[in-house]
């Protein structure tokens, strides 16, 4: 995935216990009352009394980790006590096992691209000179003994002789940049630390990096201390971390977070701000050819997203949905920054706009028609030109371009057909086939089905089936129903080799594209927003029961998948439908919804799910707060899964809901908890672990279904 170049909202959500990654205590700003009992502790909030009878779980304590070593043990036992795991690993093994290469970039002379061997456990950046000689420009598996330390961004410098590179271990969010001379292979003594979410973006004469961070955790707990009042900074190469200019700070708003870029052609410094996950951002700008120059503040007002595309001297283009929940293009020439002097070069549409490009003096727009794939191509003025052929119906990544360059790169896949690259030249006006991936099956034997369901107030709801031809719609297929629904994230066509792995052992897999993804624009992502969070769940129950309409399968043979936000939509589902599922998986999942908000940067997603110190907004939360809505019942197998250096949703959401649903299970199913070491939120994660977790996840499934896993899976 290519990093953006400004800085990204989504990611605040949407990757050895020794270390502190519990203690957060309560908000002192907090008005609730708080009393502890023996079964827990006990507030009163807004006048309604809250049972919290697993509130130790949050703090690093003996007791703590003796629980989560205890929960390990227990979980790995009874997913060790399931026969033939080994045949799914290997099936999965020899799947992924395959070359996988990037679309490609260029800076200067030369040009730089990612690509793995098959089953690497990070992928490696490779560099191509004039001399059209590969060499390796950074090999993030020499950076730790077990591929833990992952590259979290990369940034090369405008004349490509230098790489800004940032690693993360063990799945945190915290990075660290360094620096790499790529003629030499030669790594620079620069490092810049406490940074989160954000780029290094490099200055027109390749002298440094802009980036934002945050100052040390003040607590010292860099794995649960809240995140607040990051800053924009200028790093000259070669001087101390401590040197750096401090470019813009806001300590007035110490939720603001403010993504750093630079123009193409380095006239600009552009910051994007946001505020929390809010889809909506201000926009702020300093020109870098003036001497002394001030931060200008254009769009003060948060009420609509503007993505930056590019400018023509005084003139900025954006993408933005003001008055367009599906987007449009607009132009705004700085001079004149009133909003009546504002002009529309692209209109919305009824597709809505994905991303957009400036390439060869074109917008390069990325649709969504359905959810599916498509790319066209318009005049700098916005007369549309043509329309780009694409090999099927799929997900379209990109495109990967510059303004200077008269062609562009885009990634083609499906659920069935991997990630392929494509080149579109402007001098023709076609695309041709750039990289294709050797892989051991044929997509021609699997099928990925779009249908369309109703949901229960009545919404058209469109959902991605896939599984191997010749499976018979008889009601008793077992089935992995797949969903996240938030946080405008949209879910189109991913491939996966594991996904085929599971469709080769017989299995159907879904994708119901829910509201509060961005897959109809903005209107779509705000109807499953704040108090309309329950459409969300609404949606994905009524995929389930489609599917066993429609003879998919049936209650038995249904399993339940969301991570990250999508974990917060399977602890709905333990809480408000477990009839409808035989076995349920949260992983990494948002969980408390009274309390995310306390830890590291869950106070960003207030402004999408809402908060429980707002009286008006408490009730909302309490009523579907995975937590606080367990009672004694019958439920389905569940794993709870998460991992000890999740940084963005803390394990304290899983251990308390683990917990508690152990003690509240009535049935004879098993509620396991699944804690990986050396891992966090997902980004990262190392090949060898994806493929394990994988493993653990199908035969978890499939043996709940009541099913033995065959001793040999594919050919």
């Amino acid at each position: 995935m290519v990093l953006e170049s400004i800085f990204s909202k989504k990611s605040l959500l949407v990757a050895g216990l020794s270390i502190a990654l519990f203690g957060c205590q309560n908000n002192p700003d907090n008005p609730a009352e708080q009393a502890v009992t023996p079964t827990g502790v006990v507030e009163t909030l807004h006048g309604v009394e809250v049972h919290d009878p697993y509130r130790y779980l949050e703090e690093e304590s003996d007791a703590t980790h003796k629980w989560v070593k205890e929960q390990q043990q227990a979980g790995h036992a009874y997913l060790a006590q399931i026969d033939n795991k080994q045949a799914v690993v290997d099936r999965i093994t020899q799947l992924w096992n395959y070359e996988k290469q990037s679309a490609p970039f260029d800076h200067g002379d030369n040009t730089f691209y990612y690509r793995n061997d098959g089953l690497q456990a990070q992928s490696v950046l490779y560099v191509k000179g004039q001399d059209g000689v590969e060499r390796v420009a950074l090999d993030p598996n020499k950076l730790s003994s077990d591929g833990t330390v992952a590259l979290s961004g990369v940034s090369v410098s405008n004349d490509g002789k230098t790489i800004a590179y940032g690693v993360s271990k063990s799945g945190s969010d915290w990075q660290q940049w360094q620096f790499i001379d790529v003629a030499s292979g030669r790594t620079l003594g620069d490092e810049l630390k406490w940074i989160k979410f954000s780029r290094a973006e490099w200055a027109a004469d390749n002298s440094g990096v802009y980036y934002s961070r945050y100052d040390a955790p003040a607590g010292g707990n860099l794995l649960a201390d809240v995140n607040f009042n990051q800053k924009v900074y200028f790093h000259k190469l070669g001087d101390e971390q401590a040197n750096d200019t401090l470019v813009y700070e806001r300590p007035q708003n110490k939720d603001w977070g403010f993504g750093a870029g630079v123009s193409e052609k380095g006239d600009y410094l552009l910051i994007s701000i946001s505020q929390g996950t809010d889809s909506r951002n201000r926009f702020f700008y300093k020109s870098l050819t003036e001497a002394d120059a001030e931060v200008v503040e254009l769009i003060i007002n948060l009420e609509a997203e503007y993505q930056f595309l590019g400018n023509d001297k005084s003139v900025f283009y954006f993408k933005t949905d003001l008055d367009a929940p599906n987007g449009k293009v607009i132009a705004v020439d700085v001079n004149q920054p009133a909003k009546d002097n504002w002009k529309t070069v692209i209109a919305e549409s009824s597709d809505p706009i994905s991303n957009v490009e400036i390439v060869n003096d074109h917008f390069v727009v990325s649709y969504l028609h359905d959810v599916l794939g498509k790319l066209s191509i318009f005049s700098m003025n916005g007369d549309k030109r043509q329309d780009v052929d694409l090999p099927g119906k799929g997900k379209v990544a990109g495109p990967y371009g510059k303004r200077s360059k008269d062609y562009f790169y885009y990634v083609f896949n499906s659920y069935v057909q991997p990630q392929t690259t494509y080149r579109f030249d402007f001098k023709t006006g076609k695309s041709t086939l750039f990289a294709k991936p050797d892989i051991s099956f044929d997509p021609n034997d699997y099928v990925s089905e779009q249908v369309f369901y109703t949901s229960k107030d009545g919404t058209r709801v469109p959902m991605m089936v896939s599984y191997k031809k010749g499976l018979e719609k008889n009601g008793n297929n077992p089935t992995l129903l797949y969903a996240y629904g938030g946080f405008a994230i949209s879910l189109t066509p991913r491939f996966s080799p594991a996904n085929i792995a599971w469709m080769d052992m017989g299995g159907i897999y879904a994708v119901p594209n829910i509201r509060g993804g961005a897959e109809y624009g903005e209107s779509w992502h705000k109807a499953g927003m704040f108090d309309k969070k329950q459409n969300v769940f609404d949606d994905y129950y009524a995929a389930a029961e489609y599917l066993i309409e429609q003879k998919y399968t049936n209650s038995s043979k249904l399993g339940a998948y969301g991570r990250s936000n999508g974990g917060l939509l399977m602890g709905a589902v333990l809480t408000q439908r477990p009839e409808l599922f035989a076995a349920v998986l949260p992983a990494v999942g948002v969980l408390d919804m009274l309390r995310f908000h306390k830890f590291t940067i869950g106070w960003a997603w207030t402004s999408e799910y809402g908060s429980a110190d707002v009286a008006e907004q408490f009730p909302a939360l309490l009523a579907y707060s995975p937590y606080h809505n367990i009672s004694q019942r019958e439920y389905p197998a569940t794993m709870v899964m998460t991992a000890d250096h999740d940084d963005r949703v803390v394990p304290l959401h899983s251990f308390k809901f683990g917990a508690l649903l152990q003690d509240n299970q009535k049935g004879k199913a098993p509620v396991i908890m699944r804690i990986e070491s050396k891992a966090g939120h997902g980004a990262g994660k190392p090949t060898s672990m994806k493929i394990d977790e994988f493993a653990d996840i199908y035969t978890f499934l499939w043996t709940n279904f009541g099913l033995s896993v065959p001793a040999k899976i594919g050919q």
